[in-house]
């Protein structure tokens, strides 16, 4: 396959990025208030216009991996078959959590509940009512919904580049749609939408992250509160975020996103404990039922008989946020998850983090809305309305140790903060590169550092408005991109599933468990436990005689045939090329395994001396295929490749019409 997605830089998409946001940091410093006004007016005329286009997105994501999830799909991995995960649950959890919501839960988890409750989109503010929906609508838009987009780019990512060989970038989830033209203009163009989805999202969340820090250091410290302090605020931990990137994925960014989840846990425990504690687990409860209650009339609601801009500002705003973060997310939950299944990925992706959040916007929201209703904690909503990003630290004032728990507030909201920037020069520096995901180190630190100088820049030109604003508009093409990818995985997984259905049910005339000779010789194949050796000279002499068989037998039909052999390794491998369709392998690897107690009797072996016994396992295109032929002879070798053969054409015979076949790496 030809492309030149490998280079340390592709140009095609490099440039174009930084020439935007260029461009666009130019235009904020040079006129900012008009900067300010027309980011506004373009996040209205968006909101008025292609609200719906949001909201129905964003359902179609939800209904679609969730059909994933509990289809036969669900089985297949993203990876080899013989893949394993690289991170346990726990570090994989703390990634996906510090990565995906971690800012945003600092920052709205008071916030949010309290203004809902005190402005509800519709109806008074203030009422039993208005707690209940504050309390449903909080957990509307930080739920499912929320995580399905991530989990679609994620999925779409993880299964073209880890079971198909395609670049770890977006356009690969078109192949199965428009084939090799992913590697020219379409694929270039996708990418770069990519990058400036990802980098105005993470630059949204700096923003907000700043606001909080801020205000923070100004509880703590009574460091001043403005956009210079913010801006050097910003310099400040991008440069703690460059760093980290420099340091990569194990080094840098898994240990602060399990610090991350210690002193979330941390916070979250002292606050359930210290607040009403029984209350909140009864608002648990009720919140939960009464979301998955409400959640389908949420869904499509986009309050379109009421007079009110609520839905610009929140849903729409939170929907935009999610899909410009979804390039960056996705990308980065990919890369933790190789070796998951379909259905593990999506359950863990969905269920686990959603189940988090739940929890701690019902303790922190919760908590605020009992101390305004029952406690006379009227200051505050007051403060709240007043400014966004003082909530948390006006909550914990009325908490015993108030000043060192604020303290451990606002170092979560930094190491968040860190891991956000971080994660996202990663991910934008493998889409600029088309992939490659060892790029220079310069080039993680120059996209950490354009990120910083983002978030000033539209902090500047007016504040969380244009973040606002700057995260709606470039979402919009985006949400676009990612129904299309929806659908090219759907198409990838239904030509699967049809390769699947014939390798299991297709009547064959060869069968690889057929052993010649007599029960004796079965017999001393089933107890044998050939040492590794012995194995690799099965492979590189057996194998090798049975595979130059039947490509003889092809070649005398006319068929390009391929044999490569590795005999000091043990691998040997059978290639028949099928123009324009899906190539035919048929794999030999020698695997070593711990000789097993039950192995040989104690008095052929009383004291263990062979401690390893190797395998002559089969690989198909897709990975291992777990059976060992070592012991048979030529022509049931022979037979074996044969049948595979017959079962990958009556595939091919199926599929016709599902092309362009998904290339195997």
């Amino acid at each position: 396959m030809k492309d030149n997605t490998h280079s340390s830089m592709l140009k095609p998409v490099f440039i174009p990025s930084v020439a935007f946001i260029a461009v666009l940091v130019l235009y904020t410093i040079v006129a900012p208030e008009t900067a300010g006004e027309v980011f506004n007016g373009v996040k209205g005329f968006i909101a008025d216009k292609f609200g719906w286009f949001y909201m129905l997105s964003v359902a179609i994501f939800t209904g679609f991996v969730l059909f994933l999830a509990i289809s036969p799909y669900g089985r297949f991995k993203l990876g080899p078959d013989h893949s394993k995960p690289s991170y346990s649950y726990v570090s994989w959890f703390a990634m996906l959590f510090s990565a995906g919501m971690g800012i945003g839960l600092m920052f709205f988890g008071v916030a949010e509940p309290v203004m809902h409750y005190t402005s509800p989109p519709v109806g008074d503010g203030e009422t039993v009512e208005a707690a209940k929906l504050a309390m449903n609508t909080t957990f509307f838009h930080w739920g499912l919904h929320a995580w399905s987009i991530y989990a679609v780019v994620g999925l779409v990512l993880a299964y073209f580049s880890f079971r198909h060989g395609l670049p770890l970038t977006i356009r690969s989830a078109l192949y199965p749609l428009i084939g090799e033209r992913i590697y020219g203009p379409i694929g270039h163009t996708v990418d770069t939408v990519a990058i400036l989805g990802t980098l105005f999202g993470v630059a949204t969340s700096l923003g907000l992250g700043v606001l909080q820090v801020n205000s923070g250091l100004n509880y703590l410290f009574d460091l001043p509160v403005g956009i210079g302090v913010q801006v050097s605020l910003i310099a400040a931990i991008t440069a703690m975020a460059t760093v980290s990137v420099v340091l990569g994925l194990e080094g840098g960014i898994k240990k602060l996103s399990e610090l991350n989840l210690v002193l979330a846990a941390v916070l979250l425990g002292f606050v359930l404990l210290a607040g009403p504690t029984f209350l909140l687990l009864t608002a648990l409860v009720q919140n939960l039922g009464s979301y998955l209650s409400d959640v389908v009339h949420m869904t499509f609601n986009q309050y379109m008989y009421e007079d009110t801009p609520w839905m610009g500002w929140w849903t729409l705003f939170y929907w935009a946020w999610w899909i410009a973060w979804a390039p960056f997310v996705g990308m980065f939950i990919a890369r933790v998850s190789r070796g998951r299944t379909v259905r593990e990925f999506v359950f863990g992706v969905l269920f686990v983090p959603v189940g988090f959040t739940f929890i701690w916007m019902t303790v922190f929201g919760n908590t605020a809305i009992d101390a305004i209703m029952n406690q006379g904690f009227a200051s505050l909503s007051e403060a709240v309305s007043a400014d966004v990003s003082t909530a948390l630290f006006k909550f914990l004032e009325h908490f015993p140790f108030s000043g060192v728990i604020s303290t451990v507030a606002v170092i979560l909201v930094i190491t968040f903060f860190v891991t956000s920037s971080d994660s996202g020069s990663l991910v934008i520096d493998t889409l600029a590169t088309g992939g490659n995901t060892d790029a220079p180190v310069w080039q993680r630190i120059f996209w950490a550092v354009l990120e910083g100088v983002v978030a000033a820049t539209l902090l500047i030109a007016g504040g969380l408005g244009a973040l606002q604003s700057a995260s709606i508009t470039i979402a919009l093409p985006f949400a676009a991109i990612m129904l299309i990818a929806a659908w090219g995985l759907y198409r990838a997984l239904h030509l699967e599933a049809t390769r699947y259905e014939s390798l299991q049910h297709h009547m064959n005339a060869g069968r690889h468990g057929k052993i010649s000779g007599t029960w004796q010789a079965r017999l001393s194949r089933i107890i044998e436990f050939p040492t590794v050796e012995q194995t690799k000279e099965f492979v590189n002499t057996e194998v090798v005689a049975a595979m130059e068989s039947v490509k003889k037998e092809l070649n005398t039909h006319y068929w390009n045939v391929d044999i490569t052999h590795d005999a000091k390794k043990g691998v040997l491998s059978f290639n028949a090329e099928h123009s324009g369709d899906m190539d035919f392998t048929y794999e030999v690897r020698v695997r070593s395994y711990d000789s097993p107690t039950f192995a040989f009797p104690d008095s052929v072996n009383p004291e263990h001396h062979q401690k390893k016994y190797g395998r002559a396992e089969v690989y198909l295109h897709d990975g291992n295929k777990a059976y060992d032929i070592f012991g048979y002879d030529h022509d049931v070798i022979a037979n074996d490749i044969i049948d595979q053969f017959e079962k990958h054409r009556h595939f091919l015979h199926n599929s016709a019409g599902l092309n362009p076949v998904i290339p195997i790496d």
